[in-house]
């Protein structure tokens, strides 16, 4: 499990029965960033803690779901947990964790790039790192327009980055 998933997991199993199910109902009515859906009622009514532990971050990736978590626990009035969860979060995003790995080890450049571009990437973007000759380079500079991206967008790469090179992904997330 991921630091972030541990946190989570954490904060729910620290609800009684009665707040956590204020939990779920409220999650069913927060609303959410743009582009992202919600649990269905009936599958996340029936969840346990680590069920939907794991059903936030696979719809949501750790950094939203960790987010959307802190939001949802203050709604319900357990704001000491979403501080705690809040502490237990800070850690850099994926792409900021991971830039090296990824500068390196990427290889359908292409690929990540036609799922950021006209979401992420300006079309100048786009066709700057087109332009370098090896994959190596092009990542470097996909990555130097980083540090100018929301969560959203990190969020976006990353999930390009699932979709082109899982296997990578998963090896990269577990150190």
């Amino acid at each position: 499990m991921g630091c972030t998933r541990d946190a989570i997991l954490d904060a729910l199993e620290n609800l009684t029965a009665d707040e956590f199910k204020k939990f779920k109902l409220k999650l069913l009515s927060v609303p959410l960033r743009e582009g992202y859906g919600r649990i269905p009622r009936g599958t996340l009514m029936s969840m346990d803690a680590m069920d939907l532990t794991d059903k936030l971050v696979s719809s949501y990736l750790e950094e939203y779901s960790a987010e959307l978590t802190m939001i949802v626990l203050r709604e319900i009035g357990m704001q000491e947990i979403a501080e705690h969860l809040q502490i237990k979060c800070k850690a850099p995003h994926f792409v900021d964790q991971h830039r090296a790995a990824l500068i390196t080890r990427v290889t359908d450049v292409e690929g990540v790039l036609d799922t950021l571009y006209g979401k992420v990437l300006s079309d100048g973007q786009y066709e700057a790192v087109r332009a370098e000759s090896t994959n190596t380079m092009k990542m470097r500079k996909l990555l130097s327009f980083a540090p100018a991206w929301d969560k959203t967008c990190k969020d976006l790469l990353l999930q390009a980055l699932r979709n082109t090179h899982p296997y990578l992904v998963a090896d990269l997330e577990k150190s």
